[in-house]
């Protein structure tokens, strides 16, 4: 048997991502993207995913932090983004700019592929079950794999069929739920088959919200913690 922790958009937010490391701790781990943005420690949070040995893909706002590019982006995201690039560390800059696009992995024989986006567009498309539940099947067929992580949509879901699974474990740092707790996915896979289970972490949002707040970013980056939308 072999389980492992999946997550995905800590966007800068340390109080959350240090609760899901804690809860996650002695396990593999696994990072589907965007790091940085919205919340006010870039590099206290690519510091600790390295140091915890977390295993990472590129996210849209990595990307962004690295090319400058921030047109895609509604404004309080692009100003988010312009501070992020302007107070990464060079180390941490050279961090994100070697972070590959997706990631494959066996885990107990089992074929596993990782994206932010989709296996299509592996940064920017948001998929999600009422808009993609009959893409799944064609994810999976086309990359030639039983179990696929996707990050990006911030709202976690779990999609079975046929001993098959794709998932979104949500957002550490920015859950947009409904539910403010930061969020992970629990993999395990025996021989019983793959089973995906969504958890929820407790951590300081008033510490995380009270920095973004003293560091001048868009002050709905911080009241939005409260409320997980």
């Amino acid at each position: 048997m072999v389980s492992v922790a999946v997550f995905s958009d800590v966007h800068a937010n340390l109080e959350a991502l240090e609760a899901v490391l804690g809860e996650t701790r002695g396990l593999e781990r696994y990072c589907l993207g965007d790091l940085v943005d919205y919340g006010a420690n870039p590099n206290e949070v690519i510091d600790r995913l390295q140091k915890a040995g977390v295993k990472g893909i590129r996210g849209n706002h990595d990307d962004a932090a690295v090319t400058g590019n921030t047109s895609p982006f509604n404004a309080k995201a692009a100003i988010s983004s312009q501070w992020s690039r302007k107070n990464l560390t060079g180390e941490n800059m050279s961090y994100l700019d070697g972070l590959s696009l997706d990631l494959r992995a066996e885990f107990d024989g089992q074929e596993c592929y990782f994206a932010h986006g989709s296996p299509d567009d592996r940064l920017w498309e948001y998929v999600d079950p009422s808009t993609h539940s009959d893409m799944f099947g064609h994810y999976l067929d086309k990359l030639k794999v039983r179990l696929i992580g996707l990050g990006h949509t911030h709202i976690p879901y779990v999609w079975k069929e046929g001993g098959r699974v794709v998932f979104n474990p949500g957002s550490v740092g920015q859950p947009r739920d409904g539910d403010w707790r930061a969020s992970y996915a629990l993999v395990t896979v025996d021989d019983q088959g793959i089973r995906v289970e969504v958890k929820r972490v407790e951590y300081d949002v008033e510490g995380a919200a009270m920095k973004i707040r003293k560091a001048g970013l868009p002050a709905s980056h911080a009241d939005r913690l409260a409320t997980g939308s």
